[in-house]
């Protein structure tokens, strides 16, 4: 008798597709992220801002500076605060509307249908932008705060099917391997939208507007990918709760909230990354404003600086990744975080118009960014209970890229008290300092053991 010769098990190939597919996601969003929210809107409307309070645009070289205040609901904001302040509304937002999302997601069939439709509502509304001019400065704000929060929404559920397509030996390479596809993206695009403001310099509002479009453009059409290539499955061990899907949600909402604290290690965690990142956020969405308000450089030398830091940010979460294996995760975010207390320092340091030392802290920042942002979103989901994920990546991604609410909200309360752009920079420390200590705190297996999580090889 014949013995029947045996299947080959394909599942390992059709993950490895699957997670070729889920970095399409990275690359997708990275436009908006870099183009618009890190490089060219925030002080894009910090100039539609001024020119609606006091006629004109601040030019910081020649002393020349805007001292009337914006009114919102009869509030006046500094012009120099507007951006950081609606960035603190979105997540303060945020924090109401996405443990929802998450909720949602966890008991939907097709997270990949879901994750491609906050994603087109938030291009939409990045597309829209184009049409911010003159000193419509309340249009730019409601597009981004609706943007932001359609980003957020999205990576709730991009970051929750992390878990489904990469076992947990795997998770650290596959989360790096797709910041990195995300910062070559973003950093195509940057470049790009580098020479057109360089070309229409004469033209410099015509320009960021078109780079504004670009970047929505490119997140919208670049979704498709994921959306297509990442297979739907049914959820894992949801909650059981009567009711619709969305009643639904919120009752698991709230039994997740309830069972938070049968995971200490995973609310520590959680608690340091809200710092910490808040931190990293701040840095990077203030470092268009503060080098072209403070240090006094053009709006190219700005975009070259992140386009240094696109492109060695992608060897930057490829190679922490690669020391993780060896060293463990856990150690490497701690390196990180004193990393990027030195990288605030020399911030505050660095004097007006000296662009080397600008670019050399950009290569710096792009060295630990990628890095430290990778690891921590796959440390992270080895400590959350399975069937759960989206629900507490909803909690993670409250404090998330572009939408971290101490940081800016201390940044722009010291810009508006100091009128100065560097004690606000420096007040930054207390973030990555407060992270650091609730980190210490974090004991890896003990928490993925908690989690009901296998243990991998090197934590």
């Amino acid at each position: 008798m014949t013995t029947p010769t045996p299947i080959a098990d394909l599942e390992p190939v059709r993950r490895r597709a699957e997670q070729r597919a889920w970095y399409w996601y990275d690359w997708a969003n990275s436009a908006f992220v870099t183009t618009t929210a890190a490089v060219l809107f925030a002080p894009y409307l910090t100039s539609v801002a001024e020119k609606a309070a006091c006629g004109f645009v601040t030019d910081d070289d020649k002393g020349v500076k805007c001292t009337q205040d914006v009114h919102l609901l009869g509030l006046g904001i500094s012009a120099g605060s507007l951006v950081f302040y609606i960035v603190t509304v979105a997540t303060i937002l945020s924090a109401l509307v996405l443990p929802i999302v998450g909720a949602v997601a966890d008991r939907s069939s097709d997270k990949p249908k879901l994750l491609g439709g906050f994603a087109w509502s938030g291009s939409v509304m990045a597309m829209l932008m184009f049409f911010v001019a003159g000193s419509d400065w309340q249009l730019g704000a409601v597009l981004l705060l609706l943007a932001t929060l359609c980003l957020g929404a999205s990576l709730v559920v991009y970051d929750s099917i992390l878990v489904d397509i990469a076992e947990p030996d795997d998770r650290d390479r596959v989360s790096s391997r797709g910041w990195a596809f995300g910062y070559l993206g973003g950093g195509l695009l940057l470049a790009a939208n580098f020479v057109l403001l360089s070309v229409l310099s004469d033209h410099t509002e015509t320009a960021v507007r078109i780079s504004l479009l670009s970047a929505g453009l490119w997140w919208a059409v670049f979704t498709i990918v994921p959306v297509r290539g990442v297979r739907a499955r049914p959820p894992v061990n949801p909650v059981v709760e009567r009711g619709g899907l969305l009643k639904a949600s919120f009752g698991q909402l709230w039994a997740t909230l309830k069972d938070l604290r049968r995971y200490p290690v995973t609310l520590t965690f959680l608690i340091a990354y809200l710092f910490y990142n808040d931190g990293i956020q701040t840095v990077i969405y203030a470092a268009s404003v503060y080098g072209e308000k403070q240090l006094g450089f053009e709006k190219s030398t700005v975009l070259l600086a992140f386009l240094v830091v696109q492109f060695v940010g992608i060897l930057g979460a490829l190679g922490f990744a690669r020391v993780a294996k060896r060293h463990g995760t856990y150690r490497v975010i701690m390196g990180g975080l004193l990393i990027w207390l030195l990288v605030v320092v020399a911030g505050w340091l660095t004097p007006a118009d000296n662009v080397v030392l600008f670019l050399c802290l950009a290569v710096a920042i792009g060295i630990v960014l990628g890095g430290s942002q990778a690891l921590s979103r796959s440390f992270y989901s080895q400590l959350i209970p399975r069937g759960r994920e989206a629900e507490y990546f909803s909690l993670y991604q409250a404090c998330e890229r572009g939408t971290s609410w101490i940081g800016t909200l201390i940044f722009g309360l010291v810009h508006q008290w100091t009128d100065s752009y560097r004690p606000a920079l420096l007040a930054l420390m207390a973030l990555f300092a407060i992270g650091l200590v609730f980190l210490s705190r974090v004991d890896p297996r003990r928490g993925i053991v908690e989690a009901g999580n296998v243990v991998p090889a090197v934590v």
